[in-house]
């Protein structure tokens, strides 16, 4: 008798959740605030990285920029520091009209700090994580972004590239998470974002590595959420951004049916880190961007593989990687030729 109460309490459970689901598509919740807390994003000298650094700093985090090349990482700390400037001129112009309506923090508490990290590492990550926490404090939300591809085909690829791709893509988010969790825990409160792809739902032709490395950490971020479920460890959120085909030069090249692109055409940066800032800050579980993606999500799932062969022929996605992969080819040819190897 038991487990059949406990049945019809988990089936309300299921329907409840649908319900509140469906209520967030019509309500927007409200955003939480990051005002304060310590952001540590990888990856952050480019890319969406840079921007996701941008948008926490206009909400007034401190942010942790992490970067394997030191210029560009100073060079996204330098456009942060722009807005926090911004923030402060704009706090003292509210203090000497008198508006204090809304909480104005310290210019002092507006702070970013840059590490030169190669997070695909452990030592390094680890090394790094321990001075963050002596020199800055312990970090609030953690963004796992940094990401490579190595543009081969799987029989053309080295083995070091392949290891580089799951030890930066994947393993990265291991070891960045083994780094800062125990304090989240001890607290009950932090928030751990997955910067995934498409990539790693459903995969495409010529990039085995680089879809083994996003399908590898999409797993990984799902059992840390159960895990952190099942501990009962609600104050810590997780959020997976699994995005389409963006356009920061990445896989510039990629190319699906010309007569689809103009449907399905590569996202801007921006709108893509937009969408995933507004799932971050109402601790939305997972974003696919665009929304798109979640019906094709389900459609591998539910048909049988020829069809979803016959789908990608159809789009041009079965192939739609190897006009990028020829590009980086050349490209590798050419900087052999210059360099006389």
């Amino acid at each position: 008798m038991n487990i059949l109460v406990e049945f019809f309490v988990v089936t309300f459970k299921v329907l409840w959740a649908f319900v509140l689901a469906a209520a967030k598509w019509l309500v927007r919740p409200k955003e939480k605030s990051v005002a304060g807390q310590v952001c540590l994003i990888t990856g952050a000298g480019s890319g969406l990285g840079r921007l996701f650094a941008l948008e926490f700093a206009r909400r007034r985090a401190l942010l942790v920029l992490w970067d394997i090349n030191t210029q560009s990482n100073e060079e996204t700390a330098g456009m942060v520091r722009h807005i926090y400037q911004d923030l402060e001129a704009a706090d003292a112009a509210a203090l000497q009209a008198g508006n204090g309506e809304e909480e104005i923090l310290p210019p002092c508490n507006l702070q970013v700090f840059t590490y030169t990290c190669d997070v695909g590492k452990r030592e390094n990550v680890y090394l790094t994580a321990e001075r963050v926490r002596k020199e800055v404090g312990e970090v609030s939300v953690l963004v796992n972004n940094a990401g490579v591809v190595s543009g081969h085909h799987l029989l053309e690829c080295p083995d070091e590239l392949i290891e580089r791709t799951m030890m930066v893509n994947c393993h990265a988010h291991f070891w960045t998470t083994k780094a800062f969790l125990p304090t989240m825990l001890e607290i009950n409160h932090g928030h751990i974002v997955t910067v995934a792809s498409s990539l790693g739902l459903f995969s495409t032709a010529g990039v085995e590595d680089y879809c083994a490395s996003k399908f590898g950490v999409v797993g990984f971020h799902e059992s840390l959420s159960h895990e952190l479920k099942a501990a009962e460890k609600d104050g810590i959120k997780t959020t997976l951004v699994c995005p389409y085909l963006v356009d920061t030069g990445m896989f510039r090249g990629c190319r699906i049916r010309k007569e689809i692109e103009p449907f399905l055409p590569p996202l801007k940066p921006d709108y893509c880190v937009k969408q995933a800032m507004k799932a971050i800050l109402t601790d939305q579980p997972m974003i696919c961007t665009p929304r798109l993606m979640y019906i094709v999500t389900f459609m591998k799932s539910i048909l049988p593989f020829e069809a979803v062969v016959c789908m990608y022929r159809f789009l041009g996605a079965d192939k739609c990687m190897y006009p990028f992969i020829a590009q980086r080819k050349q490209a590798t040819n050419n900087n052999e030729a210059k360099n006389g190897i």
